[in-house]
């Protein structure tokens, strides 16, 4: 016995293949991160209801718990930069900052885990992180690694500040080995592609994959809609090469759910998480969830967009068609032969009245849908695939559809029916 262990521990460090089956975020991961609501404000005294502080997170925990995210799945609450002090102590560990975290970081994940909750935290493969605090350089990768895991972390983000190319390609195989190595679950989150432009041949996503949980592949998320649809642009004309790199345990990540901050409309609020889903992107909201309003709030705790999200084939959605009317739609395969699909308008003026089919569409000839409306919960009944049909869409907006078959020309599979949640009826695996 002795010897099959140490055997298997050798074969885990040597090969970078082994490195992420660690059977984590077979979904993409759900949560909260403070980084694009919160960034690096560490102003205590002028402003200690917004700093990165032990405050903050022990209150967006309570949050999360307790006013209906954690049930829905959202379960990660996610320390970004600047938590930590600007040097490391005598041993050369990570400290976290005395005066904003003075419980330390031990504390919180236990005051988290105490909630049903999970705690993600923050690091940088560089001398320095972006916000200038003490980075992870090569020579303490597994002393970190074994920091966070004693604090009982249970995600790292791990940033490319300050680092080079060559010290990247090492840093981010060696962290994920160094975590597992830790015999603690931790959920690996790598900025490795975004440094290197996202793109082949710079990025190889199947070693990429072997590697990291999820990665980010292009540029920070601000709190605008220009933001949103640079993002949007840049995943989706790329999607032949992004998309089949995503599926259970690897996933890309187009940035934060910014939905409730102050940059987006309603509609480009449900836009984003739309889009995000099908894109079956992490949704980490980064907002302040003690004082969200109530129309963002049903938005991010949408069942049913939370339930395609979630879904276990792990697909990553595709755009289908670009119309010179500035409409566009994206489909996305889901499990029990069920599908969503996003109808997008980019247009500035009016509602557009879309007129299509699923035919159109590419969908299986001689099939018959129940269709459900995500936001509305309306439903179609009987929706042949050579239908045609219309939606109207408002400016810079969605309609989206999640569709089940109720009869196809071949069905070797049996579709089970269950109320879920006042959503309407769903597919059950």
């Amino acid at each position: 016995l002795t010897v099959t262990v140490t055997v298997a521990v050798a074969v885990a460090v040597a090969l970078p293949s082994v490195a992420l089956e660690n059977g984590l975020a077979r979904t993409p991961p759900m949560g909260w991160l403070a980084w694009e609501r919160f960034r690096c404000n560490v102003d205590c005294r002028a402003d200690p209801r917004n700093c990165i502080s032990e405050r903050l997170f022990f209150e967006m925990a309570d949050r999360l718990s307790e006013d209906g995210w954690r049930v829905l799945g959202y379960q990660y609450i996610n320390i970004d930069d600047c938590w930590s002090a600007k040097q490391r102590d005598a041993a050369g560990r990570l400290v976290p900052d005395p005066e904003r975290f003075p419980s330390g970081i031990r504390a919180l994940a236990d005051y988290v885990h105490a909630k049903g909750l999970k705690l993600g935290i923050y690091g940088d493969l560089g001398n320095f992180t972006c916000g200038g605090y003490p980075g992870t350089t090569l020579d303490y990768v597994k002393q970190d690694a074994q920091t966070f895991a004693e604090w009982g972390v249970d995600m790292l983000k791990l940033d490319g500040c300050y680092s080079s190319e060559e010290e990247q390609a090492k840093g981010y195989p060696e962290m994920a080995r160094a975590l597992n190595a830790t015999g603690r679950p931790i959920v690996y989150s790598c900025s490795w592609p975004a440094y290197q432009g996202g793109l082949p041949p710079k990025v190889n996503y199947t070693i990429l994959a072997e590697v990291c949980n999820l990665w980010r592949n292009y540029d920070d998320i601000q709190d605008s809609w220009d933001s949103v649809l640079s993002i949007l642009d840049w995943f989706f004309t790329n999607q032949d090469v992004l998309q089949p790199a995503a599926g259970p345990g690897h996933w890309n990540d187009p940035d934060m759910l910014i939905i409730g901050n102050f940059g987006l409309s309603y509609e480009q609020s449900r836009s984003q998480m739309a889009l995000w889903t099908m894109m079956a992107a992490p949704l980490l909201m980064s907002t302040d969830l003690r004082t969200i309003s109530p129309s963002a709030k049903e938005i991010l705790q949408n069942r049913l967009m939370i339930q395609i999200n979630q879904d276990p084939l792990g697909i990553q959605g595709r755009r289908i068609v670009k119309e010179k009317s500035l409409i566009e739609v994206f489909l996305r395969p889901l499990s029990q032969a069920a599908s969503a699909l996003v109808f997008f308008s980019r247009r500035t003026d009016m509602p557009f009245l879309y007129t299509t089919s699923l035919a159109k569409l590419h969908f299986p000839e001689n099939a018959v849908y129940e269709v459900q409306d995500v936001y509305s919960g309306k439903i179609i009944s009987g929706l042949k695939t050579e239908d045609n049909f219309s939606v109207v869409i408002n400016p810079s907006g969605v309609v989206m559809w999640y569709l089940r078959p109720t009869a196809l020309p071949v069905q070797p599979w049996r579709v089970v029916r269950e109320p879920a949640h006042g959503e309407g009826l769903r597919p059950i695996l």
